[in-house]
C-alpha cells in the first residue's frame, strides 16, 4: 500500500522529498537529543557533532572529487586555534597568558593582539585553514600529483604542522596546547545552559554545512567535480583546468572542517596539537568509509556511531574497547565497503573473496560427502 502512494508521487517532488528527507529526519533527531540525554551525554553529542562536520568537509573532496586527505585534521585543529586563541585571551582577562608568562615573554605577540577581537578570530577559523588548503592545493594540483601521491603529501603536512604547534611552546602552548579555556563570550563554558547553546550552535552548523554540501555537489560545479574524480583528462581536455577546480574545493572544505574546529574548542575546554596529527586525520578517512564515500549523510552517519561507540566500549570494556573498534572497522570495510549508507541502499553487502572461495569449497565437500554416503548406502 505504501509502495503505491510513493509511485503516485510526481517523479519530480517524489526525488526532492528523496533528497531532503535526510535533512529533516537528522535536524529531528539533533534538536530532539537534549531532550531524552543526560546533560554528559548532550556535551559528548557535541564534540561529536563537531567531528561529524569534520567528516562531511573530508567527503566533499574524498567522494566526490576523488581527493584522500590524510591531513584534515590540520585544518580542524588551525580553526579550532584561531577561535581558542580568542577564548584565551578573553580567560586572561587582559593579562598575559599563563604559559607565554611561564615561557619568559614579557608581552603579547603582535600576531596574537588581533585575536582578542570576536570580529577577527571568527573569520580566520575559515581563512586559515582555507588559504593553508588553498595554497598547498594549488602547488600539488598544478603539478597534477593525485592518488596516494596526494594523500602522503597531506599525511606530511599533519605530521609537520604538529611538530611545529608542538615545538613553538612560547606562541602555541608547545603539547599542552591552549588550556584553561573558561568562558565563551562572556558565559562559563561549564555552565548547562552555555554547553546546551553551544550544543544547538554546533547541530545547526552541521545541517547547515550539509546543506552547503548538497548545494554544492548538485551544482554544474559539482558535476564537475564527480567527473575530475571519474576521467581527470578528458576534464582538462574539454577545457576546463582541474587545478583550479581542485583548489577552489579544498579551499572550501578546510573552512567547514575550520568551523567544526572552533566550535570544538569551547565544548572541550582545551586544544591541542594532538588534533592535528596524522592519526586522527586518518580516524576521520574511517568515519567517512563507515558511513558511506560520496553521500554526505554518510560521512556524518558514520562520525556519530564510530565516535558514540568509542564512548560507550571504552566505559564498558576499558581494557579491550580498542579490540571491539578494530573489528568493527575491518568487518566495515571487508563486508559493506559502501558504507552504511550503501548497506541500506542494498548496494554495499558483499562476501570478502576469502569468503567466498571458502563457502564454494565447503559446498564442494558437502556436495562430494552426500553422494558417498548414498553409493555406500
Amino acid at each position: 500500500m505504501l509502495d503505491k502512494f510513493v509511485q503516485r508521487i510526481p517523479a519530480g517532488l517524489r526525488t526532492q522529498i528523496l533528497r531532503f528527507a535526510p535533512v529533516l529526519i537528522l535536524a529531528i533527531f539533533l534538536f530532539a537529543a537534549p531532550l531524552v540525554l543526560s546533560d554528559f551525554r548532550v556535551n559528548l553529542l557535541g564534540k561529536i557533532l563537531t567531528f561529524a562536520i569534520l567528516a562531511l568537509s573530508l567527503d566533499l573532496i574524498w567522494g566526490y572529487s576523488g581527493m584522500l586527505s590524510l591531513g584534515h585534521g590540520v585544518f580542524f585543529g588551525l580553526g579550532a586555534y584561531a577561535f581558542a586563541m580568542f577564548l584565551k585571551l578573553e580567560a586572561s582577562a587582559g593579562e598575559l597568558p599563563d604559559f607565554m608568562f611561564w615561557s619568559g615573554l614579557k608581552e603579547l605577540p603582535f600576531f596574537w593582539s588581533p585575536f582578542q577581537y570576536a570580529w577577527f578570530a571568527l573569520p580566520m577559523v575559515i581563512i586559515m585553514p582555507g588559504v593553508l588548503a588553498g595554497a598547498m592545493g594549488y602547488l600539488v594540483f598544478r603539478s597534477r600529483i593525485t592518488g596516494v601521491y596526494f594523500a602522503l603529501i597531506t599525511q606530511a603536512l599533519a605530521l609537520m604542522i604538529s611538530i611545529l604547534f608542538i615545538g613553538q611552546q612560547a606562541y602555541t602552548g608547545g603539547t599542552n596546547g591552549l588550556t584553561n579555556l573558561t568562558a565563551v563570550f562572556g558565559h562559563s563554558i561549564y555552565s548547562t545552559s552555555t554547553q546546551q547553546y553551544l550544543y544547538y550552535i554546533t547541530a545547526a552548523s552541521l545541517l547547515a554545512a550539509y546543506l552547503l554540501c548538497i548545494g554544492i555537489v548538485s551544482s554544474p560545479f559539482g558535476r564537475l567535480l564527480v567527473a575530475i574524480r571519474d576521467d581527470e583528462n578528458r576534464v582538462r581536455f574539454s577545457g576546463y583546468n582541474p587545478a583550479l577546480i581542485k583548489t577552489v574545493v579544498f579551499f572550501i572544505s578546510a573552512g567547514i572542517a575550520g568551523i567544526g574546529g572552533a566550535l570544538y574548542a569551547p565544548q572541550v575546554g582545551i586544544v591541542s596539537p594532538s588534533i592535528m596529527g596524522i592519526v586522527p586525520s586518518i580516524e576521520v578517512a574511517v568515519w567517512v568509509a563507515i558511513g558511506g564515500r560520496g553521500t554526505l549523510i554518510g560521512a556524518i552517519i558514520g562520525a556519530i556511531i564510530v565516535n558514540y561507540a568509542k564512548s560507550l566500549l571504552s566505559e564498558s570494556f576499558p581494557d579491550f574497547w580498542t579490540y571491539f573498534l578494530a573489528i568493527l572497522f575491518i568487518g566495515a570495510v571487508l563486508l559493506f565497503p559502501r558504507g552504511i549508507i550503501g548497506l541500506l541502499r542494498k548496494e554495499g553487502w558483499h562476501w570478502p573473496p576469502w569468503v567466498s572461495v571458502a563457502r564454494g569449497r565447503f559446498t564442494l565437500l558437502t556436495s562430494i560427502t552426500n553422494n558417498l554416503r548414498r553409493q555406500a548406502r
